[in-house]
């Protein structure tokens, strides 16, 4: 049976927004717990908006606090230095401001299973969680609730999307099977839910348990030592001031700078300053999607087409993949796919192949296609691999590889291991696009592939220029390779896979 929406109250964010995992008795007058998880900003986030509009609705208001709980290995999903140099960094900048708002910010360094005891320990009336469609989001988030429900203690527990435009539950009560029947529902509703946010509500002053001081310096260096070493990103600040700056920024932001050639350049590897650069801060949680979707519509009579193309990709792509991940709990296997593309697939599995690679040759970037190998260093050194050549890059491995298991699991480690915004809904969608036909149709049957959309090495020369591409990531290389010997001379052939 599923979570029951939330009863009406005077919390600004729409009610249908909102899940009561657990409903509590109202009785405890403890404060709100914010337990922070994919949304990692305090501005536009409905999650946080939630939790002051039930503390100001408890008699007296209660204050409200933010937590925010490192996953321990098994649910971070193999992240590597890489994304947890980005997260923490990021957090560092949250907790400040934080503080600077009279925020309690509480880091559990010992991940989800110290959410329950931080509950009990403040006497909250309630915890509110943000929303992620990814298992070990979703199995943490049922711990905490199964612990807490053993608890004497009737501490209510909601759950906020405040991730998507429209709430994944609001958006479909079903699998959706392509953007086209996805598009028309979510269309239905966007003026219900595309609204800007409302003001703050005023919040009861902090008078409890006092956060410990956090060593961010001392906690990076120690998290990040221990993880695998995959270099971490300098071309991104994290944050939610440098989300804003490259939304809206009067240098180079997106929308004041950049937008006019989205809609004719962005599918052009080498042009990637078409593109939104946005995808570290959403993945993150850094910047809203309903932000960046109203700062779009505000300027879409300059370049009409353009922000079209960019909503369709911000609300409906993006969204989509949520609810492919949240109705399909396979959503990273063969058995997530359609039964059309899993027999396709497994009608070819045996079909020969001219070329083998392993996982590490892929890895290596040691295949005979230079432009595959282009795409693979970009995405090894630069952190974010161009979005047309994502979908080329993952198609090719299924050419070379055993077969579509084989492809599909090394073509995700690579992605969750090298993208800044890997481990992400986006990145398993697109992976299952790909290799598994999702949200696609069948195509003219061919050899491996069978009815899988085909992509080959002529089919892009014909859309960009190959040289140029492969010219522009070297460059890229040189520059990671220079700057990483500058930072860590002794350490590049210790560290270094690629």
């Amino acid at each position: 049976m599923p979570p029951a929406a939330a009863p009406a109250t005077r919390s600004p964010v729409h009610q249908s927004r909102v899940r009561v995992l657990r409903p509590g008795n109202g009785r405890t007058p403890g404060p709100v717990v914010y337990w922070m998880l994919r949304d990692q900003r305090l501005v536009d986030n409905w999650a946080l908006l939630h939790a002051v509009g039930l503390a100001a609705a408890a008699t007296p208001a209660v204050p409200v606090a933010v937590a925010f709980a490192l996953f321990p290995r098994p649910f971070l999903l193999g992240a590597r230095r890489r994304q947890l140099g980005f997260l923490l960094r990021g957090l560092r900048l949250l907790a400040a401001d934080a503080r600077a708002r009279g925020i309690p910010f509480f880091f559990l360094e010992g991940g989800h299973k110290e959410v329950p005891a931080l509950v009990s320990r403040l006497g909250a009336s309630a915890l509110v969680a943000d929303f992620s469609p990814l298992r070990p989001v979703r199995e943490a988030i049922d711990t905490v609730v199964g612990e807490l429900s053993r608890d004497a203690a009737s501490v209510a527990v909601h759950q906020v999307d405040a991730h998507n435009v429209v709430p994944v539950w609001a958006a479909s009560g079903k699998l959706e099977y392509s953007a086209k029947t996805f598009r028309g529902k979510v269309s239905k509703v966007m003026d219900e839910y595309l609204v800007e946010y409302p003001e703050m509500p005023l919040m009861a002053p902090w008078d409890g348990e006092q956060p410990e001081d956090i060593d961010w310096d001392a906690l990076i260096d120690r998290v990040c030592s221990e993880a695998e070493n995959v270099p971490e990103i300098d071309w991104c600040e994290p944050g939610e001031v440098a989300a804003k700056e490259v939304l809206l920024g009067s240098k180079d932001g997106f929308l004041t700078k950049r937008i006019k050639s989205y809609d004719t350049d962005r599918n052009d590897p080498t042009k990637p300053r078409a593109l939104s650069c946005l995808s570290p801060y959403l993945h993150f949680g850094h910047i809203s999607a309903q932000r960046c979707a109203l700062e779009a519509k505000k300027c879409r009579h300059l370049s009409p087409k353009s922000v079209d193309a960019f909503l369709e990709e911000l609300i409906i792509r993006r969204e989509l993949a949520d609810n492919f991940c949240y109705y399909q709990p396979h959503y990273d296997s063969l058995a997530g796919a359609w039964e059309w593309a899993r027999k396709t697939l497994m009608d070819h599995a045996a079909d020969k192949r001219e070329y083998i690679y392993t996982r590490e040759q892929l890895e290596n970037a040691k295949t005979s296609d230079h432009l595959w190998n282009a795409s693979q260093l970009e995405m090894v050194h630069h952190g974010k691999m161009h979005g047309f050549m994502r979908m080329y890059w993952a198609k090719k491995i299924l050419e070379w590889t055993s077969g579509p298991e084989e492809a599909l699991s090394i073509a995700i480690y690579l992605n969750d291991k090298y993208h800044v915004d890997g481990r992400d809904p986006n990145g398993y969608v697109g992976c299952m696009w790909s290799i598994c036909g999702l949200h696609d149709q069948g195509w003219k049957e061919r050899p491996v592939f069978g009815k899988i959309r085909y992509m080959n090495y002529a089919g892009c020369k014909r859309k960009f220029d190959v040289d140029a591409y492969i010219s522009y990531v070297k460059r890229l290389v040189a520059q990671s390779k220079k700057r990483k010997a500058e930072e860590t001379p002794n350490s590049e052939a210790k560290h270094s896979k690629v």
